[in-house]
């Protein structure tokens, strides 16, 4: 399957189905993915697959090269909806994490205050107190939860540590106290014939009300649902349909929890 690596450390700007103008910082080497997790329907591939020759960008690389691309967009007119923390791979899991966010915050008020910064990250690294006090200064700490069931867990995002637990996931996402937007992907389908995965299918009561439940004690600010979008590195997986989504949204909605399904 065709996948995607991301320029390192700025890339785009590029439009998200949920954020607007999206002005891209990978914090991840260029030519290949580190993740915690090693998700099957990960845009940029497996783990195994795109491993990396080069370092992750320094902490002055990212300050010097987002500067530098917010001065060219201003000359163009052109200003950014949001400085987003994405690409090949987990961004909290760079060493300099937290300082490469003061810095990040300090060029946004500078060159385009308007913007909101975002991290979009998979709460593996919620246990470090830089990381957590990090995401506590951005303006949408984005936080994946697929499912609280940890078979599906194993199967699909698949965490690099044996030592992921859910539980204390949802705990972590709790101590924010609603300083949280929680994202989650819906999928389902049979995997290709190579494949170890059985069937998989994170849209029925069987998944969805208990991570109602999970959502419900975290108290998030908001709930971002989606589904598959580009090609996948494992075969077999569909997208839930509009009215899956709609469905779970609706729910949520009712739990008294902002919530907005992309398609």
């Amino acid at each position: 399957m065709s996948t995607i690596i991301y320029p390192s450390p700025i890339f785009g700007p590029v439009h998200s189905r949920r954020l607007g103008i999206s002005l891209g910082i990978n914090l991840m080497p260029a030519d290949g993915k580190v993740c915690t997790f090693d998700c099957i329907y990960c845009e940029c591939g497996l783990n195994n697959e795109r491993r990396p020759t080069l370092p992750r960008p320094t902490r002055k690389m990212v300050a010097a090269a987002l500067e530098a691309k917010l001065r060219e967009m201003a000359a163009e007119g052109l200003r950014p909806d949001v400085l987003t923390f994405a690409g090949n791979g987990e961004p909290t899991a760079h060493p300099h994490f937290a300082e490469i966010i003061d810095d990040t915050i300090r060029l946004r008020d500078e060159l385009c205050p308007a913007a909101k910064v975002s991290v979009l990250s998979n709460a593996t690294q919620l246990h470090r107190k830089d990381v957590f006090e990090a995401l506590l200064r951005v303006d949408n700490n984005i936080q994946k939860l697929d499912t609280i069931d940890i078979d599906f867990i194993r199967l699909v995002d698949r965490p690099v540590s044996p030592h992921y637990n859910v539980q204390t996931i949802v705990s972590q996402l709790q101590a924010f106290y609603g300083h949280v937007i929680i994202q989650t992907m819906f999928l389902k389908g049979t995997p290709t014939p190579d494949s170890p995965l059985s069937l998989i299918d994170n849209t029925t009561d069987e998944y969805v009300l208990p991570w109602l439940e999970a959502l419900k004690v975290i108290a998030p600010e908001q709930v971002m649902i989606y589904t598959i979008d580009r090609e996948t590195p494992v075969g077999g997986l569909q997208k839930a349909t509009h009215e899956e989504l709609d469905r779970i949204r609706d729910l949520v909605i009712a739990a008294g929890i902002s919530c907005t399904a992309s398609y």
